[in-house]
């Protein structure tokens, strides 16, 4: 159905500012733009971009979704001319969600996943557990959206049953953090999500990115622990397309030219 065979994504490395809403919307919105002046089809901006993820001023501050975090990258999107997926946390009644949403280059909401694989000792006395799962077609092709943790070796099911609803990328939000005093140059950083996109993508021949922020975790259980970019991006033969720079200063918007298997539903 897509009249794309490859995609310019942008991955948008972007600092995310626990607690702050306002700074961290508008540098989001600044990637966009600077997405499409650098011709992209599609940006992807990170896990919880508009608190920080596990922050919790979630409980004050989270929107709704639709709501005005929203609305601030769908018409940065519609503006721009481009397909935006990114992270925000949902308030959705008495509960909150770690949630992605994929938004149109009309800026119309098309899909929103709430994450599966919440870290059970770390966050999940903040977040619910989702409870959906989909796929959209889009212009550019089928997409579909995980959050993070949902690619874990563990929780691979999840990318295996959006490849079967009939994916041709998957695109995923993330928060990649590292102890205190991690040294990337004797154990560099990534292994695990080269494993599990490897996986997917050689099973089914589709390309998967991840997009990390970068900053600093100030609360909870993991308070105090760099957030280090490093963003992947993993073409439909298992390869390394696109790689981020690690560090928890190290904002960058990295270009990826992914090719998209044929759709195998109508």
């Amino acid at each position: 159905m897509s009249s794309h065979s490859r995609l310019r994504i942008g991955m948008a490395q972007m600092l995310v500012e626990p607690g702050q809403p306002e700074a961290n919307l508008r540098r989001a919105t600044e990637y966009i733009a600077r997405a499409a002046d650098q011709g992209c089809d599609a940006v992807v901006l990170p896990e919880c971009l508009d608190l920080g993820w596990g922050d919790p001023s979630a409980v004050a501050l989270a929107q709704p979704i639709p709501g005005a975090h929203l609305q601030a990258l769908a018409s940065a999107a519609k503006a721009n001319r481009i397909l935006v997926v990114a992270g925000l946390v949902e308030r959705a009644d008495d509960l909150l969600y770690n949630a992605a949403v994929l938004v149109d280059s009309e800026g119309e909401l098309r899909l929103l996943h709430r994450k599966l694989n919440e870290l059970q000792d770390v966050t999940l006395h903040l977040y619910a557990v989702g409870d959906r799962l989909g796929v959209v077609a889009t212009p550019l092709g089928l997409i579909g959206i995980s959050i993070c943790a949902d690619n874990t070796p563990e929780s691979l099911e999840i990318g295996h049953v959006l490849a079967r609803m009939g994916a041709q990328i998957i695109l995923s939000p993330c928060a990649w953090a590292v102890p205190p005093g991690h040294d990337n140059g004797r154990e560099p950083y990534g292994s695990l999500w080269r494993r599990s996109y490897g996986e997917l993508a050689r099973r089914h021949g589709l390309p998967v990115v991840g997009v990390s922020s970068v900053g600093r975790i100030q609360s909870g259980p993991w308070g105090g622990w760099p957030v280090i970019g490093a963003s992947l991006a993993m073409g439909g033969s298992g390869d390394v397309v696109a790689q981020g720079p690690y560090g928890e200063q190290a904002e960058a918007l990295v270009l990826a030219e992914l090719d998209l298997r044929a759709p195998s539903r109508a």
